[in-house]
């Protein structure tokens, strides 16, 4: 019999079919960013409870789009564009754990099955979405460039609901590309049990970060966000927009190469 290979399911002898390919992960795009202010109560309510709010601005809220290119090492995936292309529509806050500020990913959607995979591994709730964000180019009349006055519009629906809509108008260079998403990710894995009423076969709390950061200029401007329900997702009511506090851009080149085990309450199956 042979041995099955491959990173994650599914399994075969020559690991081709594997979902995800071994790390490290390579990862090149853009982020547009809105970010806001919602009732730190809101941003209690949707996190697990051994985890704090933030001690500073506790109910800040970032709404982001990504546009990526991914690819593991040797690059094969750059040849099969429809294997290293994707966009995700991500909502991030803070939070603090044994006394060190965090962020963390509490909705996010993605437009291919490959992010899933990576996305569960890691610990994001990745789900299914469509998702759309202006690009820029330097050429021709039919893309912003990024200086002062580009203007992008993003939208996100999954299920056929539209869930949200942005729109930034880019003023200035920043010297950052906003505060929320600016730590550190903490994240749960975790899997119920198979059996039912038997807890989480599987349960960890993560950090991860990525390295060999390649990051472009971040701009900063004037942002609108809608955002609405659907009988599927929550993102209106879960999160709602108080007070819009910046939108932002930035082209961003990352490396993903594993994270850190903070704490294990996985119970025997």
């Amino acid at each position: 019999m042979s041995d099955l290979n491959g990173f994650l399911p599914p399994y075969t002898a020559s690991g081709r079919s594997a979902i995800v390919p071994d790390m490290p992960w390579f990862y090149s795009g853009t982020l547009l960013t809105v970010e806001y202010r919602t009732d730190p109560a809101n941003v209690r309510a949707i996190l697990p409870p051994e985890l704090n709010l933030a001690s500073e601005d506790p109910g800040a809220v970032a709404f982001i789009w990504a546009d990526w290119q991914s690819c593991s090492t040797g690059g094969a995936e750059l040849l099969d564009p429809a294997r290293s292309q994707y966009l995700e529509a991500f909502v991030v806050v803070r939070c603090e754990y044994q006394g060190v500020t965090y962020s963390r990913c509490v909705l996010i959607w993605v437009t291919t099955d490959f992010a899933i995979g990576r996305g569960w591994y890691q610990g994001y709730p990745k789900k299914l979405g469509s998702v759309y964000v202006t690009r820029a180019y330097n050429r021709g009349k039919a893309a912003p460039r990024v200086e002062a006055g580009g203007t992008f519009g993003a939208s996100l629906a999954a299920y056929d609901h539209r869930l949200a809509t942005a729109k930034v108008t880019l003023r200035e260079p920043s010297a950052t590309n906003g505060f929320v998403n600016g730590h550190p990710m903490v994240h749960h894995r975790v899997m119920p049990s198979l059996q039912p009423g038997a807890g989480m076969s599987f349960s960890q709390i993560v950090t991860m970060g990525g390295v060999d950061a390649d990051l472009g200029t971040p701009w900063v401007g004037d942002a609108e966000l809608s955002l609405a329900d659907s009988p599927w997702d929550e993102p209106a009511s879960l999160l709602p927009v108080d007070e819009i506090i910046g939108g932002y851009y930035r082209e961003v080149g990352v490396t993903f190469a594993g994270g850190t085990l903070l704490d294990d309450f996985s119970q025997p199956i």
